[in-house]
C-alpha cells in the first residue's frame, strides 16, 4: 500500500504531525504498536467503571499552541474542561496555598495566610513573564541557532535586564526561589512543580524549570472530557476524515532505506511504501532498532536517557478523596503538590542517586472526577499519585518485579496524612513504575521525557545538534515526539513543528 507519510508512533505528537498532513491533502498511514492510540496520552478503563490516563493527564502547555484551533479537534470530539485552581498544596500544620489561574486571586489568597508574599509572587510573575513567552515561542519554532537568537533578540525578553537576569538564569532552580521569596510553604510548591521536568532543584542551569511558571497563569490547565485521550482520539478521527489509515496492534518491524531514502517500513510481515517517513518513537528505538543499522549515527551513542524519574499510583476510590487542610471541591480540582519542603525533594533525590526507591517522595495528586463525571461512578474517585524519585536501575540485586507492592503501598503511605481514610476507599489500581512503562509504553528506562531534560539536551541540542531540526539521518525520514524539542509533556509542538517540516518536503 502507497502513502504520501507514514506516520510511526500514534503518541500524540505523531498524530498531531499525522493530522496536519492529512488536512494538508496528503494520505497517510499511521502505524501504532499497542491496541490503543495515543502513546502516553491514552485512557483505558482498568477498572470497571473507573477511567485511567496511562500516561499524562494535565493538558497545559498544549494550551500554549494553536494546535488546537488550527486543527479544528472539537469537531472530532474533543472536549476540554478548565481546571481551576491551578495547584493547591496542603501542609500538615493545617495551612494551605492554592494558585488559581487569575494571578490577582492567587496573590491575595496567599497573602491572607503569608502577609507580603502575594505581592512578591506578584512581582515574581510579573518580572518573569516576557522571559516565559518568549520561551513558549522558542518551543513553537525549529530550534537552529539562528531561529533561537532571532526569537529571544526579538521576543517579549527583549524588555528584560538580561544582565542580572543571566545570573539567575545559570543558577540551580532550587537556589533561584530564594531571591524573590521568603516563605517555605510558598517556594516548595514552586519548586516541586519546577521538578516535574526532571532534573533536581540543585542542577546548575535548571532556572528557566521555574522561571517560566508565569505561563501557568496563561494557559491554566484543562482535562479533556472522558480522559487524557480524549485529545488522541480526536486526532485520530481528524486522520481518518481526511481519507488517511490508523491502524492499531500493528508495529513497525524496519524502516526501508534505498539509495540513502526513507522509503516505507515493514510492518506484520508486509510492506508498505511512502514518499516520507516520520517516526515519533523513542529517537533510540529509530535509530538503534528500526533504521538499518549502516545508518545509524554516531551520535546516537551520547543521547543520555537517564536512569527513569517517576513513577505514579492511580487509584479507584469508592468515595471522593477529602484533604484534612481544606475539604471540598477546590482541593480535589486542582493539582495537589503534596510536599513539605525542598529538603524532601532533595533527599528523595538522594535516595534515587543511591539506586533506591525514594523512602518519603513528594507526590502530585490529581483526581480529575471532580471536573468530569464519567472517570468514575457516581459518589466516586480516581485518584492518581505521581511520585519523585524512583529509579529504573536499582541497588543491590533489586527488581521493581519483587518490589513494586512495597513501593506502591509506601506512596500511598505517604499520602494518607493529608487525606485520612484514603487507603480505606480504594477498590483498584494500576502501579507504573519504571519498568512498568518502559514495557507498556516504550518509554525507554521509565524516562517519561524521552530522554533527560538538562541544558545540553535542550533546544538545538536534543537530541543532538545533528538532528534538531525534525530531519532523520537519510533522506525522507524524519523525527518527531518527547526525544525532540521541546521536549516532554503535552504539549505537542514537537509534532507541530514536525510538521511543517514534513509538508515542505512533500509540496
Amino acid at each position: 500500500m502507497n502513502y504520501d507519510l507514514i506516520v510511526v508512533g500514534a503518541g500524540h505528537n505523531a498524530l498531531i504531525s499525522a493530522a496536519y498532513a492529512a488536512k494538508a491533502g496528503y494520505r497517510v498511514g499511521v502505524f501504532e504498536r499497542r491496541d490503543v492510540v495515543g502513546g502516553a496520552v491514552s485512557t483505558v478503563e482498568h477498572v470497571p467503571g473507573y477511567q485511567f490516563d496511562l500516561g499524562g493527564s494535565a493538558h497545559i502547555l498544549i494550551r500554549l499552541t494553536p494546535i488546537v484551533e488550527e486543527l479544528g479537534l472539537e469537531e472530532y470530539g474533543l472536549e476540554y474542561l478548565e481546571v481551576d485552581p491551578l495547584f493547591f498544596s496542603p501542609y500538615e500544620d493545617g495551612s494551605s496555598v492554592t494558585i488559581y489561574r487569575d494571578l490577582d486571586q492567587t496573590c491575595h489568597g496567599i497573602d491572607l495566610q503569608f502577609p507580603g508574599e502575594g505581592a512578591r509572587y506578584k512581582a515574581f510573575s510579573d518580572t518573569w513573564a516576557p522571559f516565559s513567552n518568549t520561551v513558549k515561542d522558542v518551543f513553537l519554532s525549529t530550534p537552529s541557532p539562528l531561529e533561537l537568537g532571532k526569537t529571544f533578540a526579538l521576543g517579549g525578553s527583549a524588555d528584560i535586564d538580561w544582565q542580572n537576569a543571566l545570573s539567575a538564569i545559570m543558577r540551580p532552580y532550587g537556589e533561584v526561589v530564594d531571591q524573590y521569596f521568603e516563605e517555605e510553604k510558598v517556594k516548595t510548591p514552586l519548586v516541586w512543580m519546577a521538578a516535574q521536568s526532571g532534573p533536581p532543584p540543585t542542577e546548575t542551569m535548571s532556572a528557566p524549570f521555574l522561571l517560566w511558571h508565569p505561563l501557568y497563569h496563561e494557559s491554566g490547565i484543562a482535562r479533556p472530557r472522558g480522559g487524557s485521550g480524549g485529545l488522541t482520539k480526536a486526532l485520530a478521527s481528524l486522520i481518518e476524515a481526511y481519507g488517511g489509515d490508523v491502524f492499531t496492534s500493528m508495529p513497525a518491524e524496519k524502516l526501508l532505506v534505498k539509495n540513502g531514502r526513507a522509503q516505507g517500513i515493514v510492518a506484520a510481515g508486509e510492506t508498505f511504501t511512502a514518499r516520507a517517513v516520520l517516526s515519533g518513537t523513542h529517537i533510540l528505538e529509530t535509530l538503534n532498532h528500526l533504521l538499518p543499522s549502516e545508518h545509524r549515527p554516531k551520535e546516537a551513542d551520547t543521547m543520555r536517557v537517564g536512569n527513569g524519574f517517576g513513577a505514579i499510583l492511580r487509584l479507584a476510590l469508592d468515595k471522593p478523596v477529602t484533604y484534612a487542610t481544606k475539604p471540598g471541591l477546590e482541593s480535589r480540582t486542582a493539582l495537589q503538590l503534596i510536599c513539605r519542603d525542598r529538603q524532601q525533594i532533595n533527599s528523595a533525590y538522594a535516595d534515587y542517586l543511591k539506586g533506591q526507591p525514594a523512602s518519603d517522595p513528594p507526590i502530585v495528586g490529581m483526581s480529575f472526577s471532580a471536573v468530569d463525571d464519567t472517570l468514575a461512578p457516581p459518589g466516586c474517585e480516581v485518584l492518581w499519585l505521581w511520585a519523585q524519585y524512583f529509579p529504573y536501575d536499582l541497588s543491590a540485586g533489586q527488581s521493581w518485579d519483587d518490589i513494586e507492592d512495597e513501593v506502591a503501598e509506601s506512596i500511598l503511605d505517604a499520602f494518607e496524612p493529608y487525606a485520612p481514610g484514603t487507603k480505606a476507599s480504594v477498590v483498584g489500581q494500576l502501579f507504573q513504575h519504571p519498568l512498568w512503562l518502559e514495557r507498556e509504553l516504550g518509554l525507554f528506562r521509565g524516562n517519561v521525557m524521552h530522554l533527560e531534560m538538562s541544558i545540553d539536551q535542550m533546544f538545538a541540542l536534543r537530541p543532538s545538534s545533528g538532528l534538531s531540526d525534525y530531519k532523520g539521518p537519510v533522506e525522507g525520514l524524519f523525527l518527531t515526539g518527547a526525544s525532540m524539542h521541546p521536549g516532554g509533556g503535552i504539549m505537542g509542538a514537537s509534532g507541530r513543528n514536525a510538521a511543517r517540516v514534513v509538508l515542505k518536503y512533500l509540496d
